[in-house]
């Protein structure tokens, strides 16, 4: 255990740098992720090379010994070649063991697990920071799954470019290099065979690749339908709208078995191509050296590992193939999630931003535009005063900007012309979650977390004692009935789990909760929306 935990240890799963916005091209994105990890990738690598020979060595070795066995005088066979056997026995049973006992730590124990974790890691921090523009266009399911499957893709492109292409490359150029040094015609069947299998991945690879993003994109619309169903499960319900719903999931469904389809088809008939290919060769090379053999040219023994190699490259080109069409289907995943993720956020901080200080609290919005990136409509031109210690009540119509212009003092959007202040400093020129910190809000639709009510209410200050928790409560008219609450797991009162984004609540309930969190944090300006 301790050995393992060792292994574990070695890469950090959450590393504290700050995140910053990911790269949009493929090979710059799976770069970007896999700063930190490189010692260990490289090192794995070696261990794959290391492998390689040493597997290919041993067929030579073998070849040696039907050789040997065919050749030699029994009586002193042991005396000659005592050494050899010796040698190829210690590499057989420690070495080539010991390494791949260390590259199954270090590829099981190191990377396998804590690589994508920091990919998700540095993602997941990246994306809280997204502008509020970006989650009102997309599916929080969706986001969610890309975010998880694009993180497990980078690792298996990485992961299989360093393993796999490693490893057949150098165990192909170390085949080529032991039939060739029996005879060199034995080799061509080889090099026929193997135009014949880039020609195949050539065709097909690309095209399952195609599919492969279409598939992952297809997967996170069929997610993000799905988890919106259950997400809106009281809506479902208050209109008797299952059946609707199933339809709505089912067309997702679809969407996304019409990419396997597609995809199955092109498997289907790429390993049958590759089948004939690999049949070809095997029956080529065994002509080829039975022929050589019947005219001395070369040894039994060398027919023995010819044969042998060819049979098991027979096996790992099928392996190849898959873990080729594997690796594209990654990288169509990979790709797809750039898409979501490599986006600039549309709200930062200035370089040189500051913390804002507030001590009285006054607002002013002066001459403010405000259209959603359209041309007119929303706010034009908007000047208000709100002086420290004044209760402001704005009021009209559906649509008329008045969340909006809550919106725009949070800094949820920037400005299209004007400025706001606060006590003076104009909140583009400070730091968003200075200012955020500074801002009590209830909203018209109080979600909370799908945490405890005690988790729900010290969101609004982490650092607050019990005393104060409860104090909060009091005020806020919730003590009573979060004493009388209780849930599934035998949690009650302020442990007692609120469900997803507080349905288990009353919607009053739900807004005393958030009053009480917003109470809590003591802000020196609040706003009730």
């Amino acid at each position: 255990m301790l050995l393992f935990s060792w292994f574990e240890k070695r890469l950090d799963p959450f590393p504290a740098a700050e995140p910053v916005e990911p790269p949009k091209t493929l090979v710059a994105f799976c770069v970007h992720y896999t700063r930190g990890a490189w010692p260990y990738i490289l090192f794995d690598a070696v261990l794959v090379t290391a492998i390689a020979i040493a597997e290919v060595w041993m067929f030579g070795f073998l070849g040696r010994i039907v050789d040997w066995l065919s050749g030699q005088n029994r009586e002193t066979f042991l005396q000659t070649e005592a050494w050899k056997l010796a040698g190829m026995a210690f590499i057989v049973l420690f070495a080539l063991p010991g390494t791949v006992w260390l590259h199954s730590l270090l590829n099981q124990q190191t990377l396998m697990g804590n690589y994508p974790m920091r990919i998700r890691w540095q993602v997941h921090r990246y994306l809280l920071k997204q502008s509020m523009s970006f989650y009102q266009d997309e599916f929080a399911g969706r986001i969610a799954t890309k975010l998880m499957q694009t993180a497990l893709a980078v690792r298996e492109c990485v992961i299989k470019v360093i393993d796999v292409l490693n490893y057949v490359i150098v165990y192909f150029l170390g085949m080529l290099l032991i039939v060739g040094s029996a005879d060199w015609r034995l080799a061509a069947p080889l090099g026929v065979w193997l135009v014949g299998y880039i020609l195949l991945l050539r065709f097909f690879i690309p095209r399952l690749g195609k599919v492969g993003e279409e598939q992952a994109n297809a997967r996170s619309i069929m997610t993000g339908r799905v988890v919106d169903s259950y997400s809106n499960i009281q809506t479902v319900k208050l209109f008797s709208h299952a059946r609707r719903e199933a339809s709505f999931a089912k067309d997702g469904m679809s969407g996304f078995l019409e990419t396997v389809y597609r995809s199955m088809r092109l498997v289907t008939v790429l390993f049958g191509s590759l089948y004939i290919l690999n049949a070809l060769l095997l029956f080529s090379v065994t002509a080829m050296a039975l022929w050589l053999w019947l005219g001395q040219a070369v040894t039994i023994g060398a027919v023995a590992v010819v044969i042998g190699l060819v049979l098991r490259l027979w096996g790992m080109s099928q392996w190849i193939m898959w873990e080729m069409s594997g690796l594209f289907e990654n990288i169509g995943t990979v790709q797809d999630g750039i898409a979501s993720i490599s986006l600039p956020r549309l709200v930062e901080d200035r370089p040189d931003a500051k913390e804002i200080s507030v001590s009285r609290g006054e607002i002013r919005f002066e001459d403010i535009r405000f259209h959603y990136g359209k041309q007119k409509g929303v706010i034009e031109g908007l000047s208000l005063a709100v002086k420290p210690g004044e209760k402001v009540g704005i009021v009209g119509r559906s649509g008329a900007g008045k969340s909006t212009l809550v919106n725009l003092l949070l800094r949820f959007y920037d400005l299209e012309a004007g400025q706001i202040l606060v006590d003076g400093q104009e909140i583009a020129a400070v730091k968003q979650d200075s200012l955020r910190a500074q801002i009590g809000m209830v909203t018209q639709d109080t979600s909370l977390l799908h945490r405890s009510v005690r988790e729900n209410i010290l969101y609004g200050r982490p650092d607050a004692t019990d005393e104060m928790l409860v104090e909060a409560a009091r005020r806020a008219e919730a003590l009573d009935f979060i004493s009388g609450l209780s849930d599934a797991s035998g949690r009650k009162g302020f442990d007692a789990h609120v469900g997803d984004r507080g349905v288990k609540l009353s919607g009053g309930q739900r807004q005393r909760v958030a009053i009480a969190r917003v109470m809590l944090k003591d802000a020196p300006i609040l706003i009730l929306d």
